[in-house]
C-alpha cells in the first residue's frame, strides 16, 4: 500500500507562483511513475504531469512551459512547480502513484487563482 499527502495549495493571484509538494509511505515498489491531476469545479480529473521511474516528465498542453514536475527519490516526494498561474488552473490537485494493478491518490490540495 501507499499513502499520499499533498500539500502547499493556496490562493494566488494571476501570474503568480505556487509550490505543490507530495509525500509518499509505504511500499513503493513497483510503483512506476508518478503525477499530478486536477479537478475543477463540475469537471472530471485530468492528468497535469507526470514523471516516470527514470525521471522523464510530461505535461499537458496547456501546463507546458510554466509547470515543473520533479522527484526526490530519497525522500520519496514529488513536486510539481507552477509559475504564470491563471484562473484556468483553479482545481483540486490530486498526487498520483501508479503501477502496474492500481494508482493510488492522495486527498487533494485546493489551488484557486484569482482574476
Amino acid at each position: 500500500q501507499v499513502q499520499l499527502v499533498e500539500s502547499g495549495g493556496d490562493l494566488v493571484q494571476a501570474g503568480g507562483s505556487l509550490n505543490l509538494s507530495c509525500v509518499a509511505s509505504g511500499n513503493m515498489n513497483g510503483i512506476l511513475g508518478m503525477g499530478w491531476y486536477r479537478q475543477a469545479p463540475g469537471k472530471q480529473r485530468v492528468p497535469v504531469a507526470d514523471i516516470t521511474s527514470d525521471n522523464r516528465p510530461t505535461y499537458v498542453d496547456s501546463v507546458k512551459g510554466r509547470f515543473t514536475i520533479s522527484r526526490d527519490y530519497g525522500k520519496k516526494m514529488v513536486y510539481l512547480e507552477m509559475i504564470k498561474l491563471k484562473p484556468d488552473d483553479t482545481a483540486v490537485y490530486y498526487c498520483n502513484a501508479r503501477s502496474m494493478f492500481r494508482d493510488y491518490w492522495g486527498q487533494g490540495t485546493q489551488v484557486t487563482v484569482s482574476s
